[in-house]
């Protein structure tokens, strides 16, 4: 493998960078060298490369002259079968993305299969991408939704952003990023068998282009007043197993289950506990996956990239959501008026049918927000999160961390000298930075709008500490004092919210707290 860090002549077809002569000294991000040796990266079919990492542990840092600094910690080196990924990240974006796997040896050899690792201590798994960061000139949209994400939802991907190398070129900033697939550090799915309760899961699913492997929903797009769109469609791709590797029976067991699902949901007895749409999806991860995607305002967030997946009915029958891909969230695009920050995405369908795009939101989306219980539990959780990890000084606590790690050896300057665009419109953008901190600032400003508005439509001030609900589900009962006694008396307590429990604010819990609370309750002062 070619580890020099001076830039080589590259071929035109694996698009370059517009400086191919950029080098590294030294860097805190993890530096990642492919060698596909000169050969041309394909979309549609995986080729040979060798990849190697160079990762000398958290705050340490990784050096460019590997002949100088040969003691370096190798974090993985070997075979990756690699090509071109995304839609429009790929077509419009002069930076190209990829997806490999990790491989036993080239894809000539005879027996190679994929193998598992552990990259930059993600879990073992063989599939992995690299998002490359380009018209999110923040370069970090994607790991700021999957970061506060985290805690409220099932799975959400890990992501390290790296600086990368193909064939002696530095490319620049990337992400290095899970791929969202099965697998024990990921969703950890049994694969579908062939009858009874085998045959019902796990599958992966997406909301997506209609692409090879993919069944048509039976239900069109709606307007905003509820009147189908009878010209648009919605797609569902198979991800995981792929088309070719299932079934008829397979194939058919799930498409029935998301007809099943879209019929409870298009019923008029759709609200019905038992026999609605509850029956069909687990409602706190659509949930939580809606309020996500409407914090970055995400024009993908619904109508491209929507993924989710089932287990087997005798673990769970009900559909879960996963986030992907808020490189253009957040004020980063001016499609759909998705710049915004005093609309809600999932009722776009109008303005984006307007402007002649051929992928709307399903009907789903706009069926739930329709049921009072439904956003009775939406604002809830809504209070829940701004009391949380998504409070205004928490967001901005993380978008710091983030770019404290791009900034702290010079990761961004490089890359912005290897793709210069600062004064320069790119496709989508809304707003054309004149540098890095005029990116920021734009970025900080656009989130403290989007929380205010949200936080207006959702409830009055639902971030502020409510005294007394020390478990966090947004009222104050019985249940609170169940909680802060297991806590006071240092029992395992699974849901339990520190400041909301400090009912004197005197920074600690102790019986005074208790007392505070009980007679909330006796009183009735702060439950909703």
């Amino acid at each position: 493998m070619l580890l020099a860090s001076i830039a080589v002549a590259q071929q035109p077809d694996n698009y370059p960078p517009d400086n191919k002569n950029v080098t590294i000294a030294s860097t805190n991000l993890p530096i990642v060298w492919i060698d596909v040796d000169g050969a041309m990266i394909q979309r549609d079919q995986r080729i040979t490369g060798r990849m190697k990492i160079i990762h000398n542990g958290d705050n340490r840092r990784n050096y460019g002259d590997t002949a100088t600094h040969r003691g370096q910690h190798i974090d993985y080196e070997g075979y990756i079968a690699i090509r071109y990924r995304g839609n429009s990240s790929f077509s419009n974006s002069d930076k190209k993305p990829y997806s490999f796997h990790t491989m036993t040896g080239p894809l000539e050899q005879e027996g190679v299969k994929k193998q598992k690792v552990d990259i930059l201590g993600m879990g073992k798994d063989n599939k992995w991408v690299l998002l490359a960061p380009y018209a999110d000139r923040s370069m970090i949209r994607d790991l700021l939704a999957f970061t506060v994400a985290r805690p409220w939802m099932e799975y959400t991907p890990e992501g390290k952003l790296v600086e990368v190398f193909l064939d002696g070129t530095y490319y620049g900033v990337y992400v290095l990023c899970e791929a969202v697939s099965k697998g024990k550090t990921r969703l950890n799915l049994d694969d579908p068998g062939e009858e009874g309760d085998a045959l019902t899961g796990g599958y992966l699913l997406e909301v997506d282009c209609d692409e090879e492997g993919f069944f048509t929903s039976h239900h069109h797009p709606v307007f905003s007043d509820g009147t189908p769109i009878w010209d648009r469609y919605n797609y569902y791709q198979y991800k995981s197993p792929e088309i070719q590797d299932m079934t008829m029976d397979q194939i058919n067991f799930i498409n029935n289950r998301i007809d099943d699902m879209e019929e409870a949901m298009a019923s008029p007895d759709y609200m019905d506990p038992e026999n609605g749409y509850r029956k069909y999806i687990d409602v706190q991860s659509f949930i939580d996956y809606q309020l996500i995607t409407e914090f970055g305002n995400n024009v993908d967030g619904y109508r491209l990239s929507g993924k989710f997946f089932k287990r087997r009915d005798s673990i769970d029958q009900r559909f879960k959501m996963v986030l992907w891909d808020f490189n253009l969230a957040f004020g980063g695009a001016r499609h759909n008026e998705s710049y915004r920050t005093d609309t809600w995405m999932y009722q776009s369908n109008d303005l984006t049918y307007e402007l002649g795009e051929l992928y709307l939101i399903p009907f789903w989306w706009q069926r739930m927000n329709s049921d009072p219980e439904y956003t009775a539990q939406l604002k809830a959780r809504w209070k829940q999160m701004r009391s949380s990890n998504l409070s205004d000084e928490a967001v901005m606590a993380t978008v710091d961390s983030l770019v404290y790690v791009l900034n702290k050896y010079g990761a961004e300057q490089r890359n912005s000298t290897a793709w210069p665009r600062w004064k320069k419109w790119v496709w989508p953008n809304y707003y054309t930075p004149k540098s890095y901190s005029d990116e920021l600032n734009y970025l900080k400003q656009w989130i403290t709008a989007r929380l205010e508005w949200m936080d207006e439509q959702l409830g009055d001030k639902p971030y502020e500490v409510l005294r007394g609900d020390a478990d966090g589900d947004g009222v104050i009962g019985i249940g609170d004092t169940t909680t802060m006694i297991d806590y006071i008396l240092e029992q395992p307590v699974e849901d339990f919210v520190f400041e909301s429990a400090d009912c004197d604010n005197d920074g600690m819990i102790t019986i005074a707290d208790l007392v505070v609370l009980i007679d909330y309750i006796i009183s009735g002062i702060w439950i909703e």
